[in-house]
């Protein structure tokens, strides 16, 4: 059973409410670096700084970070199988800078600690802020996002699924039980 949560236009007034509050609690966005985890991270960090720059008539930097090497449970030791890796792509020194992490559900915690690690790999920032288009609870490691798209509680047999209309050909997120 699937279940639509949020729509094309609802996800488009959260978008842009995330860049209000990037905005307002930075006190702008000079030296702000934006980090999409891959890979609906990406196309969300993008949409952000196509708002921020519309409101504020200034270009960020958006990059893009894949963490399969960091990942702590995706890893097979005695697997032939080697992990497919699509490379990270920052377009700036992050050292000393303020980057925001974006990522599109936030869970246990687990896909933003590998970001992380994969972050300081890259150069030590300032500051980091994480920012969600969904936090769906149940974390396992102490992460809180700065800026949240939307809370939906679910079950632990209920799944949280992003379209996105570069990829998905449709924007949404809906809920999915999940069978056994």
């Amino acid at each position: 059973m699937t279940k639509e949560v949020v729509d094309s236009t609802t996800m488009k007034r959260v978008f842009t409410r995330i860049t209000y509050e990037i905005i307002e609690q930075n006190k702008g966005i000079s030296d702000l670096v934006l980090v999409g985890i891959k890979t609906r991270g990406v196309f969300i960090a993008h949409r952000i700084a196509k708002r921020l720059e519309q409101l504020e008539g200034i270009t960020l930097p958006v990059g893009t970070l894949d963490i399969t090497l960091y990942r702590d449970d995706q890893h097979d030791l005695n697997s032939q199988n080697e992990p497919q890796i699509n490379g990270s792509d920052i377009p700036v020194d992050i050292t000393n800078k303020h980057v925001i992490l974006i990522d599109d559900v936030l869970y246990t915690g687990r896909t933003i600690r590998a970001a992380l690690d994969a972050l300081m790999d890259l150069g030590r920032p300032k500051k980091i802020s994480l920012a969600v288009l969904v936090d769906r609870g149940h974390r396992e490691l102490p992460i809180r996002p700065d800026f949240v798209g939307k809370n939906i509680p679910t079950a632990l047999t209920e799944q949280i699924k992003v379209a996105m209309e570069e990829i998905d050909q449709h924007d949404g997120i809906t809920i999915e039980k999940l069978t056994k």
